[in-house]
């Protein structure tokens, strides 16, 4: 399949994942938020850095390894599946018996036995880790969106249930687990590979000679990533950390529904063209406007409109979050674009220099904690702000030195887009102020609808590439659809 054809089928098919996974799970945390307390969400937040801690090390980097790889065989990927698999079990019985600690540093007793059901999930996922490696390689999204679906239907419907019958939180632990397990045991009935009895040292230190930089890099961002978490959890009090996880995961959602659509094609795309520099930065300039251009106004529309959604979503109990919110939302416009830079540096093979730029970005987070916390909660979220927009820069120096495509030149490309949003959000702001609806609904479908279409007319008034280059997409996707109809 021609290069172009397989981007946009691994577009329309991640579109499709997304929607739907996504989708059914934005449902599910809005029926949960409702059926449980902000606590209980927090002390699931409280082992996020361990968990988020325990993948990096069962994978290594030598997933990315493979995916980079131009023509990996047989060896390869049973070689990368013995050492995931070995790596999950280990890292598992790691933190079994660090439970305690962890339990301890919170001081919640409870977390002893959540920390331990709960990271069972690495032991299942390291069992299936290669065969989405395959699958993502191949861009074949198609049966990674059937193989997902069943799986969070199944573990909802469990989660609902337990949350109902008053099982607090391990209603939230034992859906992760379901989901993870039903995940495994699917991907290994449609992705038709299985390992071979081999472990070929030669390409285990190949990959591994890769991925160990981007391992440790890895931990470095998961660590630094959970650092509020953390902070919050410690200093704080876990309903406090509660309200802090649901702003994050609503600013994720968009987030994860617009930027990860078009990044999660992107390593391998990338890896593809990787020594046509021209085309390259070709194709990244388009993409980092792409996402803006649709991810800046959905944020600046649901921070705008934020008190009424989270009323109507959750209900009164989840109204402290949404300052929160408003604050993060910002942080989300620049968030896609961190990993795309990062990507080119995957793909031309200098890992290295990731793991420089997280040292320094580290630094940098400690110093930003260090100072914000005196102003309590409300510092450290200000704190992110300015995080976001200065590891832009830092990453963006990199990317200049490869593809030539400068922080500055990324700038102007997506500053056009933002203020483009900005206005509209205003619009949106004010036709809110003086609608003073008391009914959520109706400020949301106004509020929305509103946004949108000013938003759109301002992009064809101001000439905004992005606008074209969106129609063009979804064209080329609906052509392929029914060109896919017809055969």
């Amino acid at each position: 399949m021609p290069l172009k054809q397989q981007a946009l089928s691994g577009i329309f098919w991640t579109f499709l994942q997304q929607f739907w996974v996504q989708g059914i799970s934005f449902m599910i945390s809005i029926i949960l938020a409702r059926l449980l307390m902000p606590e209980e969400f927090g002390l699931i937040a409280m082992i996020g850095i361990f968990m988020g801690v325990g993948g990096i090390l069962m994978d290594g980097g030598l997933g990315e390894s493979l995916i980079r790889t131009k023509d990996p065989d047989q060896e390869d990927f049973s070689t990368v599946f013995f050492f995931n698999l070995a790596g999950s079990i280990i890292v598992y019985g790691i933190v079994y018996f660090a439970a305690p600690l962890i339990a301890a540093f919170f001081e919640r007793e409870i977390l002893i036995d959540i920390t331990r059901l709960y990271c069972l999930i690495f032991i299942f996922n390291g069992f299936s880790a290669v065969q989405v490696i395959r699958l993502t390689k191949k861009m074949d999204f198609k049966t990674q969106l059937f193989v997902k679906i069943p799986s969070l239907i199944l573990s909802s419907a469990v989660g609902i249930y337990m949350a109902y019958s008053g099982y607090g939180v391990w209603s939230l632990v034992w859906m992760a687990l379901i989901q993870s397990f039903a995940q495994s045991v699917q991907l290994w009935f449609w992705s038709k590979w299985k390992p071979s009895w081999v472990f070929n040292m030669e390409k285990f230190k190949y990959h591994f000679n890769f991925g160990i930089k981007l391992t440790l890099s890895g931990l470095l961002e998961v660590i630094f990533l959970n650092a509020y978490t953390i902070i919050i959890g410690k200093f704080f009090t876990a309903t406090q950390l509660g309200y802090y996880g649901r702003a994050s995961s609503l600013k994720q959602f968009p987030v994860n529904n617009i930027g990860a659509i078009l990044g999660k094609v992107t390593y391998p795309l990338f890896a593809s063209i990787q020594d046509d520099d021209v085309r390259l930065k070709r194709v990244y300039k388009q993409l980092i406007q792409m996402v803006v251009f649709i991810l800046a106004p959905v944020l600046i529309f649901l921070g705008v409109l934020a008190e009424p959604t989270f009323r109507f979503l959750f209900t009164e109990k989840w109204l402290p979050a949404v300052p929160y919110f408003q604050i993060l939302c910002v942080t989300g416009i620049l968030f896609p674009i961190h990993s795309y830079n990062l990507n080119v540096l995957k793909v031309k093979g200098r890992t290295d220099l990731i793991l420089k730029l997280q040292i320094i970005k580290k630094v940098q987070v400690v110093l930003v904690i260090l100072v914000s916390i005196q102003f309590g909660i409300y510092g450290l979220l200000y704190g992110q702000v300015f995080l976001s927009l200065s590891v832009f820069f830092i990453n963006a120096f990199y990317t200049n030195r490869f593809i030539n495509y400068s922080a500055w030149e990324q700038t102007k490309d997506i500053t056009p887009i933002i203020f483009t949003a900005a206005i509209a959000g205003l619009m949106v702001y004010i036709e809110d102020y003086y609608l003073n609806s008391n009914f959520d609904i109706l400020r949301i479908l106004i509020g929305g609808t509103l946004g949108v279409i000013s938003y759109l007319i301002l992009c064809k008034l101001f000439r905004i590439d992005s606008l074209n280059y969106f129609k063009n997409l979804i064209n080329s996707i609906r052509k392929k659809k029914n060109k896919n109809k017809g055969t």
